[in-house]
C-alpha cells in the first residue's frame, strides 16, 4: 500500500478516487505540529533551535495516530500537500512527526500539483521530488521571527501600555498604514471651488458642457474659489453666445488585465462581491478542492500553455473571430518569491462556464471571467472632445463622450477600481464646426476638496502588496487579527482606527521606530525569499534581528509606565491638545479655569482600561476626558454638574461620572433614579436627559398577547420588548421614534430566534442525505457550540472548523464517527448526600 499525505479531508477524498485501490490517501487537517505555548518555543540562545509539539485537541491527535498506522503499513510515503511555502512546511512537519515515531517507510516522495484533477494528479505522481529544504527554511525564519517579535514584544505592552493586548511583526505595520490614513485625514483642511457646468442641446440630444477658459484664462481645479465669483462667471457665460470651433476625434484602446492572483482576486471580489478577504479565501480553498481552479495562493499571472489554448478555443466558439488576438497574450509578474513560478488563479476547464453554489458560484464566474478576458482582445474606443468658444474668444466650453466601437474583452469583464475618478463617458450629438447648440441653462455648482479615503479591505490589499509588506496568503489573517483585537473597526466596509489601534501604533513609531517602518519590514520579506531560494542562511537573518531588537525591548522594560506615559504625551501633543478657537492654552483645564484653581495643565495619563487626559491638580481636580476627543471640554469624566429640573417631579438632574461612564441622576439615595448616557447621543442636553430617565417608554398594547410593548435602553443596549422577548433596534434614538407595526415585527422575529415556544433554529448549511442512516444533514447552531445532525443523530464539530465550511465529507465522517460510538450515554445523577444528624450533646456531669 502506498499512503497519501494531503491537507483537507475533501482534497483526500477526490485524489483517492483518482488513484485507485493501491493508494489510501489520509488528511493531516493542515499543519500536524506547532510552537507550544510556553515562551522558550524558539531559543536564540540555542542556535535558535525550535520545539514543536503535535495540536492538542482530540481530534488532530487520532488524525496523527492514524496517520502514524497506516504509515506503518505503506511501502511508500507520499507527501502531495499544497505547492506553495506553507505546504512545504506541512510535508517537512509530517516526515518530522513520523522519523520521531520511527514509522517511515523506505521509499518517501513529494509531488505537487496545481490543480486536483485527475490528469494533473497522475501526472504529478510521475514526477516525485524531495523536500525542498529552502522552503522549509523560509517557513522556519518566518515563523521564528514573527514568535520572537510577538512573543518578546507583547509583555512589554502589557506592562507599560494599559489596555494594549498584542503586536505582530506584519499586524503591527498594518494597522500604522490604517492610522496614517487617519492623520493624514485629520490634518487635511477643505478648500472651497465652484464649477460652471453649461446644460446645452443639439439636434434633440442633451449634453453637458464644462467651462475651462473664462476671461482669457485656462481654469484649474481651484481657479473659482468663492461663490461671488462664481455667479459672476455663470452670469457671463448665460449671456454669451456660443460656436462649435473644434471636433477632435481619437481612437483609444483598452487592455485587458492578467488572470487573478492571490492579491488582485481578494481585490476584486472586495469591490464586486462585498467578499472579506478571510471569506474570499475560504471560497477559493473549496473552489480548489473541488477540482474548479487552480491553486489559490499565488503571485504568478501567467496561465500554463494547454490552458491558454483551452482558453483560446472556448473565446472562438463563444464569440466570432474579432474577439481572438492572432496571437495569445503572455503576462509577466514582477513577484520576488517562490510563488511567481505557480499560475494564476484559472478555472481547471473552460468548458464550466458556472460551476458550484452560493459565494463560490458567484467567486467561480468571477475567476472563469477574468481568465477568459485575459487572451481576448482588445477593447476599442473613440473619444470625442468638442470645444465650443464665444465671439470673442475669451470663454471656452468643452463636452467629452466615449463610445465603444468594439467591446473586445469588455464583452466578458471589466475590472473595477475602489475610487474611480469620474469620467465623462456619455455619448454626444453629432456636432460640426460653426454649429450653435442651444443652451438651455446654467449651473454653478460649489464643492470641497476632499481628504484621501479610508481604506476599504481591497485598497488595504493593494498597499500592502506596493509596500512589499507580508504576502497575500497571509494578508487575510492579518486583517482579521486587527478586527479581533478592537484595533480597527469597519464602518461602511472602510477601516477607522480604534483609539487603542492609534494609541499602539503611536508607542510602536516611539520606541520600536525601526520596525514598524515600512521599508525595513518590507526588507525582511526581501531576505526572506532569499532564503526560499536557497541563497542566504535562515539563522543568520534570525540573528541579525535579535542582536538588536532583544536589546531595545529590555530597554523599554525598564522604564516606569510614567515615563512611557510622559513620552507619548509630548509625542502626541498634537493631536491630544489641538489649538484652541478662543486662543487659551491648549492645556488648560476647563474645570480649574472655572472654578479658579491655578496650574490647572491637563496631560495623558495610563489607567488600568486604557489612556486618558486628566488634569494635573489631581485630586482636587477630577477633570478627565477619554483619550480618542482631543480638544474636549471633558464629555466625560468631568466633575458633577446640575444640567436643570425636571419639568414634571421639579427634581434636579445632574450628570455624573461613574465605574462604567457618565451617567444622569435624578433625586438622592434609595429613591434616585439613573440612566446611562449612551455613546451615539450628539449634543447630550437636559431634554435628552429627561427623556433617558423616562424610560422606558410604553409603545403600546401587542396585538396578539395584550401585553404591553415597551421600548428602552436595556443590558445589550437599545431594543423593544413584550413577555420577555426583546427586539434589538438600531440605536438610541429610534427608542422615541419607533411605532407598533416595527416593534411587533421586530419581536415576531425575535420569537422566531429564541423564546418559550422555542422556534428551530435556521440551519447554517444543509446537505443531502446521509448514506447509511438516510435522514438530510444539516449543520445547526446549538446550545453548545455548532453541530452536524441527521435527524437522529447529533455530532459536535470541532472548534478549529468553522461551521459555515464544514463539507458534505466532514458531515458524513462526523456522523459516522458518532454513530460507532453508540447511543449517549445517560449520567446518573449522584444521590444526594445525607445530612449527618447532629451530634447529641453530652449530659452535663453530675457535681
Amino acid at each position: 500500500m502506498q499512503l497519501v499525505i494531503v491537507e483537507s479531508p475533501a482534497k483526500a477524498k477526490t485524489i483517492e478516487n483518482y488513484l485507485g485501490k493501491d493508494f489510501k490517501v489520509l488528511a493531516s487537517y493542515g499543519h500536524v505540529r506547532d510552537f507550544p505555548k510556553k515562551d522558550d518555543a524558539v531559543r536564540p540562545d540555542d542556535d535558535f533551535a525550535m520545539s514543536w509539539e503535535v495540536y492538542q485537541d482530540k481530534r488532530n491527535k487520532d488524525q496523527v495516530k492514524a496517520i502514524v498506522d497506516a504509515s506503518k503499513k505503506s511501502t511508500r510515503l507520499v507527501l502531495a500537500t499544497d505547492p506553495d511555502r506553507e505546504g512545504e512546511a506541512i510535508s517537512w512537519h509530517v516526515l518530522e512527526l513520523l522519523k520521531k515515531r520511527k514509522a517511515l517507510p523506505e521509499d518517501v516522495d513529494r509531488v505537487t500539483f496545481n490543480a486536483i484533477t485527475k490528469t494533473a494528479v497522475t501526472e504529478a505522481m510521475g514526477k516525485p521530488r524531495g523536500i525542498d529544504m529552502d522552503l522549509v527554511d523560509a517557513y522556519l525564519g518566518r515563523r521564528a521571527l514573527d514568535r520572537l517579535f510577538g512573543f518578546t514584544l507583547s509583555p512589554v505592552l502589557w506592562r507599560k501600555l494599559p489596555g494594549a493586548k498584542s503586536a505582530g511583526r506584519v499586524q503591527s505595520v498594518a494597522l500604522r498604514i490604517i492610522v496614517d490614513r487617519e492623520r493624514e485625514i485629520e490634518a487635511f483642511k477643505a478648500d472651497e471651488y465652484w464649477s460652471i457646468l453649461a446644460k446645452m442641446e443639439h439636434d434633440g440630444t442633451a449634453f453637458d458642457a464644462r467651462l475651462v477658459k473664462y476671461d482669457g484664462k485656462k481654469l484649474d481645479k481651484l481657479t473659482i474659489g468663492n461663490e461671488g465669483s462664481a455667479l459672476e462667471a455663470k452670469a457671463k457665460i448665460e449671456n454669451a453666445p456660443f460656436k462649435v470651433e473644434e471636433v477632435e476625434t481619437k481612437p483609444q484602446k483598452r487592455h485587458p488585465s492578467p488572470p487573478f492572483t492571490t492579491s488582485t482576486l481578494q481585490q476584486e471580489a472586495a469591490r464586486k462581491l462585498g467578499y472579506n478577504a478571510s471569506h474570499t479565501m475560504r471560497c477559493a480553498q473549496k473552489l480548489y478542492e473541488a477540482g474548479l481552479i487552480t491553486y489559490m495562493r499565488t503571485d504568478g499571472v501567467q496561465m500554463d500553455g494547454s490552458a491558454i489554448s483551452s482558453c483560446r478555443k472556448a473565446i472562438s466558439d463563444r464569440f466570432d473571430g474579432h474577439y481572438l488576438p492572432e496571437k495569445p497574450r503572455h503576462y509577466s509578474s514582477k513577484a520576488k518569491n517562490a510563488q511567481e513560478a505557480h499560475e494564476a488563479i484559472r478555472p481547471t476547464s473552460f468548458l464550466k462556464a458556472k460551476a458550484s453554489m452560493g459565494d463560490e458560484a458567484k467567486l467561480y464566474d468571477l475567476i472563469f471571467k477574468r481568465a477568459m478576458a485575459s487572451q481576448m482582445q482588445s477593447a476599442s474606443l473613440e473619444r470625442t472632445t468638442v470645444t465650443m468658444r464665444d465671439p470673442a474668444g475669451l470663454h471656452e466650453l468643452r463636452a467629452t463622450g466615449q463610445v465603444v466601437k468594439f467591446p473586445g474583452f469588455l464583452a466578458v469583464y471589466e475590472e473595477s477600481f475602489d475610487d474611480k475618478k469620474d469620467e465623462d463617458s456619455g455619448l454626444l450629438p453629432v456636432m460640426n464646426k460653426g454649429d450653435a447648440p442651444a443652451k438651455k441653462a446654467v449651473e454653478a455648482n460649489q464643492h470641497f476638496t476632499q481628504p484621501p479615503p479610508r481604506y476599504s479591505e481591497a485598497s488595504l490589499v493593494k498597499r500592502l502588496e506596493e509596500l512589499g509588506i507580508g504576502r497575500p496568503s497571509t494578508y487575510a489573517s492579518t486583517i482579521q487579527v486587527l478586527r479581533d483585537r478592537d484595533y480597527v473597526r469597519m464602518e461602511k466596509n472602510r477601516f477607522f482606527a480604534e483609539e487603542s489601534g492609534r494609541l499602539l501604533t503611536s508607542f510602536l513609531e516611539r520606541f520600536f521606530a525601526q520596525y514598524v517602518a515600512y521599508d525595513y519590514t518590507a526588507g525582511l520579506e526581501d531576505e526572506l525569499d532569499v532564503v526560499s531560494d536557497g541563497k542566504a542562511e535562515y539563522k543568520a537573518l534570525l540573528a541579525k534581528f535579535w542582536k538588536d531588537f532583544k536589546p531595545k525591548t529590555d530597554e523599554v522594560m525598564e522604564k516606569q509606565p510614567s515615563e512611557v506615559t510622559e513620552v507619548l504625551d509630548e509625542y502626541l501633543s498634537d493631536f491630544l491638545f489641538p489649538e484652541r478657537e478662543d486662543g487659551k492654552d491648549a492645556r488648560f483645564c476647563p474645570l480649574c479655569d472655572k472654578e479658579g484653581r491655578e496650574g490647572g495643565r491637563l496631560a495623558l495619563r495610563g489607567g488600568r482600561f486604557g489612556a486618558f487626559v486628566a488634569c494635573a491638580n489631581y485630586p482636587e481636580c477630577k477633570f478627565t476626558r477619554r483619550f480618542a476627543q482631543p480638544g474636549a471640554d471633558g464629555d466625560e469624566g468631568t466633575q458633577d454638574q446640575v444640567m436643570g429640573n425636571h419639568p414634571e417631579t421639579d427634581l434636579p438632574i445632574e450628570r455624573k461620572s461613574g465605574r462604567f461612564g457618565p451617567y444622569v441622576q435624578m433625586g438622592e439615595g434609595k429613591d434616585a433614579k439613573r440612566a446611562s448616557i449612551p455613546k451615539d447621543l450628539d449634543d447630550f442636553d437636559l431634554e435628552w436627559a429627561v427623556k433617558l430617565l423616562d424610560l422606558p417608554r410604553i409603545v403600546g398594547e401587542h396585538p396578539d398577547t395584550g401585553k404591553e410593548i415597551e421600548a428602552g435602553l436595556w443590558r445589550y443596549g437599545p431594543a423593544v420588548r413584550s413577555d420577555g422577548k426583546y427586539g434589538k433596534l438600531q440605536n438610541t434614538a429610534e427608542i422615541f421614534e419607533i411605532g407598533m407595526n416595527r416593534a411587533v415585527a421586530l419581536i415576531a422575529e425575535a420569537a422566531n430566534r429564541k423564546g418559550g415556544t422555542r422556534a428551530k433554529a435556521e440551519p447554517i448549511q444543509t446537505f443531502k442525505e446521509h448514506p447509511t442512516s438516510g435522514g438530510e444533514m444539516k449543520v445547526l447552531p446549538g446550545r453548545y457550540g455548532p453541530y452536524v445532525t441527521d435527524g437522529t443523530n447529533n455530532a459536535t464539530i470541532p472548534k478549529d472548523i468553522k461551521p459555515e465550511d464544514v463539507t458534505e465529507e466532514q458531515a458524513i465522517q462526523l456522523l459516522d464517527e458518532r454513530i460507532a460510538k453508540g447511543p449517549p450515554k445517560k449520567r446518573k445523577k449522584k444521590p444526594a448526600a445525607k445530612k449527618k444528624a447532629p451530634a447529641k450533646k453530652k449530659a452535663a456531669a453530675k457535681k
